[in-house]
């Protein structure tokens, strides 16, 4: 007798520990995958203040308290872009509603792995007719999301650098050679070029471990004294942004840079997409989707945010001074 009461004593205990545990877990709480190229955010290396933040913010602008009713899987590739496989692979395994990116080039590899779960880009190049969305009004698929058009922004950085630098007439577009945009983004630039009666140089680089210290001595053999850097994904990692910089600043070259996150380290100059309100709108796509939109109905939007940076700081340190009518127009000027 004793022994089963000894017996149900235990099973109680055991039912009310797996009771207690199950009370614990949130049920019916979305799980929310995200996955960056970038440092993780704890590490000092990574730019400030971080791009994902921002989209934390705008899902607690809807309701969403992380913890409570959503919760929030990071993963960072750390620039290492051979990862990402692995990662998508891990988010899938846990079960994500929705996966939301960095880049069309991240939503490339997650879309390798699922072809099923949600993909929203927090904010990249246009990628129409790459596979990825078939147009920004109905992307059709599984991905949609924001467009930073950096791309069709290129010329303008081009013309503002020019202003800034109207003595210069030789100019380089550094970029990634693994990137597939790296041509075409090229040749729109050239276009404004031509325009602006200037020589325009493509330099190349492998995203991983670039030979950036040989591409500044091509660039320095060929006279070239002003660059535009794309805004492909295997040069916007924190680990080469801040040797390019580093580079910049021993040659004395003016440079336009594609991402805020390059003033954060010393950049000269910025214009585009305003990057922490298409973080804070990728949320509106998640709170969609999780409401039961289908990701191929919701159109990719476009910039509604644009900002013009000057560093008069970066300027200094290369001996450049910013014409007085360029820097009026900027919207933040750092000193």
């Amino acid at each position: 007798m004793k022994a089963k009461i000894l017996v149900y004593a235990l099973l109680a205990l055991i039912l009310a520990t797996v009771h207690f545990a199950e009370a614990q877990q949130p049920k019916g709480v979305p799980r929310i995958g995200v996955l960056s190229r970038g440092l993780h955010p704890s590490d000092s290396r990574a730019p400030s203040p971080h791009n994902f933040e921002a989209f934390r913010q705008g899902l607690r602008e809807l309701g969403y308290i992380e913890g409570k009713n959503i919760i929030i899987e990071s993963r960072y590739a750390e620039g290492r872009f051979e990862r990402f496989p692995a990662l998508a692979e891990e988010l899938v395994r846990l079960k994500v509603e929705i996966i939301v990116v960095d880049s069309f080039t991240t939503a490339r590899a997650v879309k390798k792995v699922t072809t099923t779960i949600p993909i929203v880009v927090a904010g990249g190049a246009t990628q129409i007719g790459s596979g990825l969305v078939a147009s920004l009004a109905r992307p059709g698929g599984n991905v949609t999301g924001l467009t930073n058009i950096s791309t069709e922004l290129l010329g303008k950085r081009l013309e503002l650098l020019k202003e800034v630098v109207p003595k210069v007439t030789r100019f380089a577009f550094l970029s990634d050679s693994d990137s597939e945009g790296s041509k075409a983004m090229f040749k729109e630039t050239q276009v404004a070029a031509q325009t602006l009666g200037v020589k325009f140089q493509l330099v190349e680089v492998k995203a991983q471990n670039p030979d950036l210290d040989g591409a500044f001595r091509l660039m320095a053999k060929e006279r070239i004294s002003a660059i535009i850097v794309s805004p492909s994904p295997g040069l916007n990692v924190s680990l080469h942004q801040k040797r390019i910089l580093e580079l910049l600043e021993q040659a004395r070259m003016p440079a336009m840079h594609p991402n805020v996150s390059w003033m954060d380290d010393g950049g000269l100059m910025y214009y585009g997409a305003n990057t922490l309100d298409l973080y804070r709108r990728a949320a509106t796509y998640v709170d969609k989707i999780l409401k039961g939109a289908m990701p191929a109905d919701l159109p990719v939007e476009q910039p509604k945010k644009f900002e013009f940076i000057i560093n008069l700081k970066a300027a200094k340190q290369i001996g450049l001074t910013i014409p007085p009518n360029v820097l009026v127009r900027a919207d933040k000027v750092i000193k």
